[in-house]
């Protein structure tokens, strides 16, 4: 038997569930945005990519967490194809084991279509990320056994050009309507999840927690036990992430005392 249960669609684990319903929410709140120029696309991969988010959040996020790792957004050949955080379809279909249907977002960029699990491109941050657990833990039971991942924004912003633009680059009218959705559906997650530790993939996830436990949206008594770290984004523009992202992240991960499998002290 599976250390960690799949449960079906009709009957998810309380934890799932409670992820589940707050992702339905978040959803529907950004979907009631508009955006301006530069942004000339949104996709969401929580509408068009649900049955595979879904199937990620039923089989994994089952249960509490050690450990949480946060990161910002889809990448365009990660979450924004399969709907699954740092989602390379390799890791995604053959180490974690999941698949589902992938709609089409209703206004779809040409230079960015959506393939799903038929994109033949690798997401290079969902690879390190997924590759350095696998090489961890191990199967992908034994990662998601006490570790989660889900990303701050579940949104896609495109300029006319097909040019990805972050978050943290919109506007600071609509980057503040965003970032009311997205902290609204990580207080629940971290409710959900009860986490000892919620670690931000790169400066601006942990800028999202600390602001957020420093606020008054997380139950005080949660927060004030709650550790917040960072560790090293795996993006291929970061000088640093290509010098060994792997090794760096175990290295900040000592430092902090998050145990690992096999390490010794």
């Amino acid at each position: 038997m599976s250390a960690v249960p799949r449960r079906t669609a009709a009957a998810p684990a309380p934890v799932a569930r409670q992820l589940l319903n707050a992702a339905r929410e978040l959803s529907r709140s950004l979907a009631t945005l508009r955006f301006a120029p530069p942004v000339a696309h949104v996709y969401d991969p929580l509408q068009y990519a649900w049955a595979p988010y879904a199937a990620y959040v039923r089989r994994y996020g089952a249960t509490r967490k050690r450990v949480v790792l946060l990161g910002m957004n889809p990448g365009p050949f990660g979450m924004m194809q399969t709907g699954v955080p740092f989602g390379e379809v390799a890791a995604v279909r053959d180490w974690m084991g999941l698949t589902g249907r992938v709609e089409r977002p209703a206004h779809e960029h040409p230079k960015r279509p959506i393939e799903g699990f038929d994109c033949v491109r690798s997401e290079v941050s969902g690879r390190r990320l997924w590759g350095w657990a696998a090489l961890r833990f191990g199967p992908a039971q034994a990662f998601f056994a006490d570790w989660f991942v889900i990303n701050y924004c579940p949104l896609v912003f495109l300029e006319a050009s097909g040019r990805n633009l972050t978050p943290d680059k919109l506007p600071a009218g609509q980057r503040r309507a965003v970032q009311l959705a997205c902290d609204r559906h990580l207080a629940a997650a971290l409710a959900a999840l009860q986490p000892q530790w919620a670690i931000g993939i790169g400066g601006f996830a942990e800028r999202c927690l600390r602001e957020l436990v420093q606020g008054d949206a997380v139950d005080s008594a949660f927060a004030r036990q709650l550790k917040v770290a960072q560790i090293l984004h795996p993006s291929p523009a970061s000088p640093a992430a290509n010098r060994g992202w792997s090794e760096a992240v175990d290295r900040t991960l000592a430092a902090l005392g998050v145990p690992l499998p096999g390490a010794t002290g």
